[in-house]
């Protein structure tokens, strides 16, 4: 889970720099000229630094069999799951090696080998879950089905009626909020009548769990028991976690939605430095191999970029293939 959530910090952090290349002209004020459109990654771009602790807490009880739907925002989530760095590396860039031959980009990832998929639009995680589910229970399969969501889309009527109809239904599904206080229109409980979700899945006959702290233990401790329920025909299962996201709701955000810390200043409550502390006060980490650990980390993430970036773009004779007609 450490080495993972390392991967995951270091992988967004090297793609946050590598995304704003050619964004901001060079005769212009920074801050007076983002280009979206320009520079090897171009279009919007949704970044997880802060929030390895859901994906990885919840992933690590997970089989190759189990279906994950996630969000716009994903690359950990996907990470976690084990969808290859270099082909989801090269489909952010837009390559032909990439998990879409480069035409889902950052928002939409599809890795069917390893059971993933996420989409740009907010809520739509829920009812492909609830479908992977349902097809479990259907064919006999022991698979579970797991939604991320943010607490921006616990808002939407798809929320509700997705947990309606796993309520009822009593599927082998895992809801996980992440709950990083960066949806647009404003804090939940600005943007939110009554109880958290935690408490709004009880409505429906599911079991709600709220973790209010970012770290991966808390996280692996709820996930056992939502994914044990699962897995047990217990039913679904909604875990509220309250996560950060140290990079705003998008690159370029002015972020006037949501509380910062200045650049360079340490994070007080850091998942992966919290997570650290606890292994080494265990014995289970110290110098030596955390700095293996780390290594082999950046070595993944050097490899992943230099194989999309040495990848060729999509042919246009390409460009009505491998789509909806």
């Amino acid at each position: 889970m450490y080495e993972t959530m390392l991967l995951i910090r270091r992988y967004e952090e090297t793609l946050a720099q590598v995304y704003l290349q050619g964004k901001r002209p060079p005769d212009i004020p920074p801050g007076l000229s983002f280009d979206i459109a320009s520079g090897p990654v171009p279009g919007e771009m949704h970044l997880a630094a802060g929030q390895e602790p859901v994906a990885v807490g919840v992933c690590a009880h997970l089989r190759e069999t189990d279906t994950v739907v996630g969000t716009h925002r994903s690359h950990h989530v996907a990470i976690a799951k084990g969808v290859p760095l270099d082909r989801m590396t090269a489909e952010i860039f837009g390559k032909v090696t990439g998990l879409g031959r480069g035409k889902g980009g950052h928002l939409h990832l599809f890795d069917p080998a390893h059971r993933f998929s996420c989409s740009g639009i907010v809520g739509a995680s829920l009812p492909p879950a609830c479908g992977a589910a349902l097809a479990a229970r259907l064919t006999g399969s022991p698979a579970i089905a797991v939604a991320f969501l943010g607490e921006g889309a616990a808002k939407q009527g798809i929320f509700h009626e997705s947990l309606n109809l796993a309520g009822q239904w009593r599927l082998p599904v895992v809801f996980v909020c992440e709950d990083n206080r960066s949806a647009i229109p404003g804090a939940e409980d600005r943007a939110a009548a009554g109880a958290s979700s935690a408490e709004r899945a009880k409505c429906y006959g599911i079991e709600g769990i709220a973790v209010d702290r970012n770290d991966a233990i808390a996280v692996y401790e709820a996930a056992a028991v939502a994914v044990d329920r699962a897995r047990q025909g217990g039913g679904a299962t909604l875990i509220d976690v309250k996560t950060e996201c140290h990079f705003g709701h998008f690159q370029g955000d002015a972020r006037v939605f949501q509380p910062t810390t200045g650049a360079g200043e340490p994070r007080p409550h850091d998942p992966i430095a919290t997570l650290a502390a606890t292994l080494r006060r265990r014995k289970l980490l110290d110098d030596a191999l955390d700095h293996r650990i780390r290594q082999r980390a950046e070595g993944h993430i050097a490899a992943a970029f230099e194989f999309a970036r040495g990848s060729l773009y999509p042919a246009a004779s390409e460009a009505t293939e491998h789509v909806f007609a």
